[in-house]
């Protein structure tokens, strides 16, 4: 499945490198960012690869909808969760060490997907992937904001940004590819030798650095929403099926307390995850209210949109990776274009402009569901989601930025990307409700009842930029 690039990937960098200090000899920059960009690759590759083997990852080792669902959200969850915890880890415990150990974790996960010999096992080494992505992913964004100055620290992190971009696009092919021709385990089993490559470059080019006043790492409120999450995903998976029964009744209250609890802790907390005083600014709670949207949205109609292509029309694994790669290209060629006419029409117009052609794509897709031919079927949809999504994602990252003062932009960012990740679970853990069954009929009327929920939430972040985006052009934006 393609994916959405993460959202300020500028703000984690540029508040890594305001305040810190450095330890060991001088630092090479170019490994450093070779290094970043290969161990941050791992997480994009990844998703976007394995998204595209799930039908066939589940038909091999049996089990049903929830089943796959799991696959991907052990990984979205632990991701979504820990990711603000990555981040303050490795401003503590240092950069380096944080990324050193997150690319190990990831690897050796990595190596259990590849051998699982059941779905268990499968699931739960696809956490553990998540717990090192959630390392890495913040850790390597601070490594480039301590390594590079502020003259060369955004290009450097438009790098980063691009491959990052190229690797999401590489990702359905190259997962298609290795499954037809050798196995979906090939396709976790990849990440061992792109792993050591990253581990050395960095180890030798890295210089250790940490915040000045990083304060303590906020573990009790990762620990309590990861948890609140878990069961909200639980509830929600096990109720598409068996309906709310008490025990998904039960795990959605649970949830919900423990989302209350982790606010009570977060607004008490020394140095908290999430950071409650941002969400005063009516632009911040708007932009994260549509990026809970936009990104879910697109994250559960993608879902469903492999089990369309090799279920219902028949492709082969690696024509299905390659019927998506206009959607990763069209994001990666749109999305500079996108930063350029934000200077000319404003944010809030690509804001606004950018769902409503999401939500036309969708209804494409859902028109022309039926077909089979790529040309005639998906492709015009794809293609107008594609121009949609180029539109809405760079002006985000702009826009969140802008929404808090320049000390804060760091959390913004780490908040507003953890919001995209949990948009991504709650929208998987939901399509179970429109899918009825496993045969060609059943995920024909699924998918297009789920394209339709993601044209209307599409809208819905429309509307939300419309409403809480001021008028006035320019990053800056009213709080």
């Amino acid at each position: 499945m393609a994916r959405l690039p993460d959202p300020c990937a500028r703000g984690f960098a540029r508040a890594a490198g305001a305040v810190v200090s450095g330890e060991g000899p001088a630092p090479k920059p170019r490994l450093v960012l070779a290094g970043t960009v290969l161990g941050s690759s791992l997480a994009f590759i990844d998703s976007s690869a394995v998204s595209l083997t799930l039908p066939v990852m589940q038909q091999q080792l049996g089990g049903d909808l929830a089943a796959a669902q799991w696959i991907m959200n052990a990984y979205a969850l632990m991701l979504g969760a820990l990711v603000l915890a990555g981040g303050a880890a490795a401003d503590r415990y240092g950069r380096k060490r944080v990324f050193l150990i997150g690319v190990a974790l990831f690897t050796a996960a990595s190596l259990g997907c590849g051998l699982a010999p059941d779905l268990n096992v499968l699931i739960a080494a696809r956490a553990a992937q998540g717990a090192g992505a959630a390392l890495l992913t913040p850790s390597s964004l601070a490594l480039l904001g301590a390594t590079f100055d502020d003259r060369a620290r955004g290009q450097a992190v438009g790098i980063w940004a691009g491959a990052s971009g190229l690797m999401s696009a590489v990702g359905p092919v190259l997962g298609g590819w290795l499954t037809e021709a050798v196995s979906w385990r090939a396709v976790f089993l990849i990440n061992l030798p792109l792993a050591a490559l990253a581990v050395i470059l960095v180890a030798i080019g890295a210089r250790e650095s940490r915040g000045v006043r990083p304060g303590p790492v906020d573990w009790r409120g990762a620990l309590v929403v990861t948890a609140s999450l878990a069961l909200i995903t639980w509830s929600l998976t096990a109720a598409a099926k068996a309906g709310f029964a008490p025990p998904a009744a039960g795990a959605l209250i649970l949830g919900a307390v423990g989302l209350g609890g982790f606010l009570w802790i977060e607004r008490r907390a020394k140095s908290p995850m999430m950071p409650l005083e941002l969400f005063r600014s009516r632009a911040f709670s708007g932009l994260n209210a549509y990026t809970l949207l936009l990104y879910g949205a697109f994250g559960g109609a993608l879902f469903l949109l492999p089990f369309l292509l090799l279920r219902a029309h028949h492709y082969s694994p690696a024509q299905a990776g390659a019927a998506l790669l206009p959607l990763s290209v069209g994001l990666a060629v749109l999305s500079p274009l996108a930063g350029r006419l934000t200077g000319r029409l404003g944010v809030r117009a690509l804001l606004v402009s950018g769902p409503v052609l999401v939500g036309a794509g969708f209804a494409l897709m859902a028109w022309r569901a039926g077909i089979a031919d790529y040309w005639t079927g998906p492709f015009p949809g794809l293609a107008v989601l594609a121009v949609g999504l180029g539109l809405a994602v760079a002006p985000l990252t702009d826009a969140v930025l802008g929404a808090v003062e320049p000390a804060y932009e760091g959390a913004a960012s780490g908040i507003n990307n953890a919001v995209a990740r949990v948009a991504g679970l709650l929208a998987v853990a939901l399509v179970g409700f429109v899918l009825g069954g496993s045969d060609a009929a059943a995920i024909l009327a699924g998918f297009r009842s789920a394209l339709v929920v993601s044209a209307v939430a599409a809208l819905g972040a429309a509307i939300i930029a419309a409403v809480s985006m001021p008028q006035a052009d320019g990053r800056r934006t009213e709080r």
